[in-house]
């Protein structure tokens, strides 16, 4: 196997790394932390006019007609330069399953319009416990859906929402009746949340049964692209720590010097090639629809989130007391790696997930 990217699709990444650096720039993000903006206008409007919202969708419905591992690297970029764009819930989640799920007339209506940004949707498909407690599941009745959603990603941006409702997939026009939404407060406001209650609002159903089973396959799926988010932030926050080593002097010499910040860099560097290795497997069961994926995916979230936090805490640590001001960089880095590292199911959700999958693997190596 050849778990690498090729040069035409490291040629896209290079590309998609200078339109974002130019683009998405501390300052474009801090506005929309903010509060001046819900998300990144000119962040999103740049990555639809190159074709980067439709990478994985078909020629036909205004897509690039790429693939997967183009929609990683999409990814890995964008966790690089913090994008504030509503990437997790239009184009991870909502097109995946429209592309799986939804029949030709809905493809129709929303993917070409996710692929030239004019389309916002989200998804709430439920795989990772989320009313598992006193929230009622969400219930499909005669068209109409009741539901209290909440903590949903891109939710106060979004015009449709897609939902797993018992074994069927449904898509709400959020600006229906019978829709109300409020947004939730988020540890990193450039990736906002809503709280979403549906009470008997209008509902397209997209498949009637079956719906479980591919919204497992394409949570999967953003988990991978997730990590690769996860994995792009934290070499960015390693970067800008050794960058600050190497100018800040203490003692004479610079901090970069010192034996303890060396070992401090090299554990962040080793962490992030060890996510980098998980969510390329990820990258490499996703593009390939591999049995592997639930697998793959749970490894990779666990790596990235483990290296992300690392990365982000040791940065701000190593820029000494300016770290910790509002004027530096950090404090975005630490907000988007603890929000990565709850959002579509926590590290322990992950972790059990992994251990579920090689404990059953073994199992079946026993019986063989």
């Amino acid at each position: 196997m050849h778990f690498d990217f090729s040069e035409d699709q490291r040629r896209l990444q290079d590309e998609l790394r200078r339109m974002l650096g130019a683009i998405s720039t501390p300052a474009e993000v801090r506005r929309v932390l903010e509060g001046t903006a819900c998300h990144s206008a000119a962040s999103w409007r740049a990555l639809a006019d190159i074709g980067a919202l439709g990478l994985a969708l078909p020629e036909a419905l205004g897509g690039a007609g790429m693939g997967r591992l183009e929609l990683c690297l999409l990814a890995e970029e964008a966790g690089r330069a913090l994008a504030a764009v509503p990437l997790l819930g239009t184009t991870y989640l909502a097109a995946e399953l429209l592309l799986h799920a939804a029949s030709p007339a809905l493809q129709a209506q929303y993917l070409p319009r996710i692929a030239a940004g004019t389309a916002i949707l989200t998804a709430a498909i439920d795989q990772h416990g989320q009313h598992a407690g006193p929230t009622p599941a969400p219930l499909l009745a005669a068209h109409t859906l009741t539901a209290q959603l909440d903590a949903v990603a891109d939710g106060m941006l979004a015009e449709a929402i897609i939902v797993l409702a018992g074994d069927a997939l449904v898509l709400v026009d959020l600006a229906g009746p019978g829709v109300q939404r409020c947004p939730r407060a988020s540890l990193d406001p450039t990736r906002p949340l809503a709280q979403i209650a549906c009470t008997a609002a209008p509902a397209q159903v997209l498949c009637p049964a079956g719906g479980r089973a591919i919204a497992a396959r394409i949570s999967d799926g953003a988990a991978v692209l997730l990590a690769f988010e996860q994995v792009g932030g934290a070499e960015k926050a390693l970067y800008a720590a050794r960058d600050h080593a190497l100018e800040r002097r203490a003692f004479g010499r610079v901090i970069g010097g010192f034996q303890a910040v060396r070992h401090k860099l090299a554990d962040i560097y080793i962490a992030v090639e060890l996510a980098r290795a998980h969510a390329y497997y990820g990258a490499w069961a996703l593009a390939t629809n591999a049995p592997e994926l639930p697998r793959a995916a749970a490894a990779a979230r666990v790596a990235a989130t483990d290296a992300y936090t690392l990365a982000a805490e040791e940065s701000l640590h190593l820029h000494g007391g300016i770290g910790f001001t509002w004027e530096m960089d950090c404090h975005l880095h630490l907000r988007r790696a603890r929000w990565l590292g709850q959002i579509l199911g926590t590290r322990h959700y992950w972790e059990e997930r992994l251990a579920a999958a090689l404990i059953a693997e073994a199992g079946q190596e026993e019986a063989a």
